[in-house]
């Protein structure tokens, strides 16, 4: 398999994760969205869509991190990303998606470029843009989490794997994390796995 990321994507981050957890061998393929490559013609006719990542497999091209993870979880069902059962799944989903369909897509890259580039807010304005929607979204997680190790549960899931990336831009954008102690330690914890650290930001390839 052959993976397009970036390494600051919070998207392409999911996708490594779940790829470092399940120990597939994949090759990492780096599409720099600072300098647009998304929407060059090369990447044009792998992805159509122009975004990260995109997950060539021997059956073709895949786009989006949500439909790459359910299909890992599907052909590599070791370390599950989903439990079994159906009311469980449909809890780790919920999670999942409140970040990856609700707070991503109006704090990503292309959306904040569009802020300050076609709108002309100031640089302070977008930061304050960011931070609003972001501690709206990580309150509500906050209070759905339980007394478990991770987001739902004892193990890494989905959740967890759209969660650690999430707080890592938070971070950057300098959330104080202290006000949301459950999301904090889970991202901690799940620091502290092999799989996360290969997957992070600063250990790609493309990071220098």
């Amino acid at each position: 398999m052959k993976l397009y990321t970036y390494f600051r994507s919070s998207a392409a981050y999911r996708v490594r994760i779940a790829l470092n957890l399940k120990a597939l061998d994949h090759e990492m393929v780096p599409v720099n969205l600072l300098k647009s490559e998304q929407q060059s013609d090369d990447y044009l006719n792998v992805n159509p869509q122009g975004l990260l990542p995109a997950l060539e497999t021997e059956k073709g091209m895949l786009g989006q991190s949500l439909a790459i993870l359910e299909y890992l979880d599907e052909i590599h069902p070791q370390t599950p990303l989903l439990p079994n059962d159906p009311w469980q799944k449909a809890q780790v989903r919920s999670f999942a998606y409140a970040i990856a369909c609700d707070i991503h897509p109006i704090d990503n890259l292309r959306v904040l470029k569009y802020l300050t580039g076609e709108l002309n807010v100031t640089e302070e304005q977008k930061t304050a843009w960011y931070l609003h929607w972001i501690e709206i979204g990580f309150e509500k997680l906050e209070k759905q989490i339980g007394a478990t190790d991770f987001c739902c549960g004892d193990t890494p899931s989905l959740a967890d794997v759209c969660l650690v990336p999430q707080v890592f831009n938070a971070l950057r954008f300098g959330l104080d994390m202290a006000q949301f102690p459950k999301i904090n330690a889970i991202y901690q914890r799940c620091n502290s796995i092999q799989a996360f650290i290969d997957a992070a930001p600063e250990n790609q390839l493309d990071a220098n």
